[in-house]
């Protein structure tokens, strides 16, 4: 059984709008014993808008979203019913691996838009020392996630929602880098499915970005901050929950993963690293045409268009050796696009994109 092939579209139950939190009650109703992971800044940011304390005990992860901290918390916790997750996409990836080892559903609330953890059963697995591990596919998908645009208007920050952008931008990129190889014959419906949902996410991402953008820094409820939104949460996850592996990382994400290891990148959102890498596979693909068209795009959202904008300052090839080797390893999603890929020709592609 390989669930990472398997159709996943996403949530159980997806709740996206105006006052969503104010029924978040009604929502923990059916369940008796309700353990809450979440962290100090995420919990405190909550509390201030739904002005009052959960009445169930709170568990902290310790922000590597580890499976060591995952058994951690799990043994800690105990039994119940549910885990109610409230933070942002580290945390509820810790939450979810938690709820994996302890079998039980789990309700996920973000407080912020930057990626599509709070709608995947997917998570990004870390070393205790914040190095990247792995791809981790969880067995149950979340039970609900609740996403409230106007607490997330009043408490994103802007660069997470830019950062956002750039997570979801590379959707398209990637689902395209790895199907342009397949015949048409290999092209499933549902892998059919997951590239219509990626371009669709493009066109939204290239009208909305810029005005949702202001509007939250306004803090000013609009549709396309709305449309934003659930890109970025939802329609994001639904790419590579309809397409599977045909629709989730390659080359973007591999350069993300292999960032992990500078440790100067570590304070940098996984999105703006993301960024850069769609940049980088487009290199790698001779795409030229395309990162020009892009260009103008991240300059008027702010995405990275060197890696001085994320605090890399040594782009020689020592200094990279550990993120290129990595990127283009066998074990990672660089070789879905082209599985003859080296670490030299994605060095290559970085300082193509470094010259510009």
């Amino acid at each position: 059984m390989n669930i990472a092939n398997e159709v996943r579209p996403g949530a159980n139950r997806y709740v996206s709008g105006q006052n969503i939190l104010e029924e978040l009650p009604e929502y923990l109703a059916s369940f008796e014993k309700i353990a809450v992971i979440t962290g100090k800044k995420s919990y405190e940011v909550f509390t201030n808008y739904y002005k009052e304390e959960l009445p169930y005990p709170i568990y902290r992860y310790d922000e590597t979203a580890s499976r060591e901290d995952a058994q951690r918390l799990a043994d800690e916790i105990g039994q119940v019913d549910v885990i109610l997750a409230i933070g942002g996409g580290r945390l509820l990836d810790a939450a979810k691996m938690t709820a994996e080892v302890l079998d039980v559903e789990y309700i996920l609330i973000p407080t912020l838009i930057s990626n599509c953890a709070p709608f995947t059963p997917i998570v990004a697995v870390y070393h205790p020392d914040r190095t990247f591990r792995s791809i981790g596919y969880i067995t149950r998908a979340p039970f609900l996630s609740l996403v409230d645009w106007d607490f997330l208007l009043e408490v994103t920050p802007v660069d997470y929602f830019i950062a956002g952008i750039g997570d979801t931008l590379a959707k398209w990129y990637e689902i395209d880098g790895i199907t342009r190889r397949l015949s048409e014959d290999k092209k499933s419906a549902y892998v059919r499915l997951g590239i219509a949902a990626a371009k669709a996410i493009l066109d939204i991402l290239l009208q909305d970005s810029v005005a949702a953008i202001d509007d939250l820094k306004n803090k000013r409820l609009s549709p396309a901050f709305g449309r934003i939104t659930d890109c970025i949460i939802a329609l994001a996850g639904e790419t590579g929950g309809f397409a599977a592996t045909y629709g989730r990382s390659a080359g973007a994400h591999a350069v993300h993963d292999g960032l992990s290891y500078i440790e100067a990148t570590h304070n940098q959102l996984h999105g703006k690293k993301v960024a850069y890498g769609i940049l980088v596979q487009l290199a790698h693909t001779q795409e030229h045409d395309e990162i020009q068209k892009l260009i103008p795009f991240y300059q008027a959202t702010g995405l990275p268009l060197k890696l001085a904008a994320l605090n890399v300052a040594d782009t020689s090839q020592e200094s990279l050796i550990k993120v290129v080797n990595h990127a283009a390893s066998a074990n990672e999603t660089f070789n879905m696009v082209d599985p003859d890929v080296t670490a030299e020709d994605v060095f290559a592609a970085i300082q193509v994109i470094e010259s510009l």
